[in-house]
């Protein structure tokens, strides 16, 4: 009785479950297969197409400011420093006065070169009357032809005398009167003193001559720069047919500072060298900036953009829409079927920002106008997959300024 109890007991587990398990195995054998998860929709991208514009390629090459005329203010006369009359570093006009040196020992010079010049002329006067008395005497044969012609070589003698005389007394005077007073030799900005009052100046043509400050001009301000010789052919190129003389005078370029984003500054050529260095295979040219701020300096460094080629039609896109693929470029266009496609690209020059695609490779395979270029969700979209495009437009910034 015990025993018939205990099967009764464990049956009663196993009954239940076997009720559970029912419905499933049922389910398996009616054939019917499990639902399956449904697939993920396309992903959003957004397009726009390609923007075209005339384009001017731009060369862009970092130099350094210099100035138009430069000077190195030294003293022609040896003497001491009496007075300074510039502040360090300020504008100067041409004429300003700079420096004065003691000019009491000049104005004696000057002084003593009158006296002799006084005694030049009377010693000529003298001679004058001398000869004229011989002129009669000489006809009435009182005194020789020796003697008259004496007579004719001293005034002779003394008027060249008064002319060396003349010739010290204004070389005294333009000692006193302008070399002793140092004046700046043009317009621009001076930089610091080198010598203080009291100190004794070498002046004169030697190379020993004390320097006293330095004057370089502010407005207009030249740049230089260097190119190789493929650029210079393609300017020369560019630019044939026009006058020699002035044809690179007319070339507009721009130009920004290191920390500038944009090439604001307007400017032109001026000069080209007139051969390429054997050394570098570069040659120097440089342009002309207007300067009426005095924010460019001499030795300063900037980037300029000069005209690389004739106005040419392009297609631009944004700098986002262009994905590499190890060394090649490329951009994802949407076609009639939503289906992305792979357009391998070469950039150029960025303009605003937007990129120029160089029109390069079979014509079947370059970027069209019409176009629709993923701009936005580059990353999502995958070649040959459908995708979800949304159209918006390529360029919100400006359409006219390259940097």
């Amino acid at each position: 009785m015990g025993k018939r109890n205990n099967r009764a007991a464990t049956g009663a587990p196993l009954i239940v479950s076997l009720a559970l398990l029912a419905p499933l195995l049922a389910g398996c054998g009616s054939g019917q297969a499990p639902a399956q998860s449904a697939a993920p929709p396309p992903p959003t991208v957004t397009v726009a197409k390609p923007e075209k514009r005339t384009i001017v390629d731009q060369d862009e090459y970092v130099g350094r400011f210099t100035a138009v005329d430069s000077v190195e203010v030294r003293s022609r006369l040896s003497g001491y420093l009496a007075q300074i009359h510039f502040t360090d570093g300020q504008m100067v006009k041409k004429g300003d006065m700079l420096f004065s040196i003691d000019h009491r020992p000049f104005q004696m010079v000057l002084d003593q070169a009158r006296a002799n010049l006084a005694q030049a002329e009377a010693t000529l006067a003298f001679t004058k009357a001398d000869l004229a008395r011989g002129e009669q005497l000489v006809r009435e044969k009182t005194i020789t032809t020796q003697v008259f012609d004496q007579r004719t070589q001293a005034k002779s003698v003394a008027e060249a005398s008064v002319a060396a005389n003349r010739a010290i007394v204004n070389q005294a005077e333009l000692d006193l009167n302008e070399y002793s007073e140092i004046r700046a030799a043009i317009d621009g900005r001076i930089g610091d003193r080198r010598v203080s009052v009291g100190n004794l100046i070498p002046g004169g043509t030697s190379g020993s001559t004390t320097l006293l400050a330095t004057i370089v001009s502010i407005d207009p301000i030249r740049f230089e720069f260097t190119f190789d010789e493929a650029a210079y052919l393609r300017y020369e190129r560019l630019n044939r047919g026009k006058d020699p003389a002035t044809r690179w005078s007319a070339t507009a370029v721009k130009l920004k500072l290191l920390d500038e984003d944009t090439f604001a500054h307007d400017g032109h050529m001026d000069f080209v060298d007139n051969a390429i260095s054997q050394t570098s295979g570069t040659i120097r040219g440089r342009a002309v900036f207007a300067n009426p701020n005095g924010l460019f300096t001499p030795g300063m460094f900037g980037r300029i953009q000069v005209p690389g080629s004739p106005p040419y039609e392009a297609l631009l896109v944004p700098d986002v829409a262009i994905g590499t693929e190890q060394t090649r470029k490329f951009v994802m266009v949407v076609d009639g079927e939503n289906i992305a496609r792979q357009r391998y690209v070469t950039p150029g020059q960025s303009v605003g920002k937007l990129r120029v695609i160089k029109k390069e490779g079979l014509k079947e395979e370059r970027l069209k106008e019409d176009d629709n270029v993923i701009v936005d969700g580059l990353m999502r979209a995958r070649p040959g997959t459908k995708v979800n495009p949304q159209q918006k437009p390529a360029s919100t910034g400006p359409t006219a300024k390259a940097d």
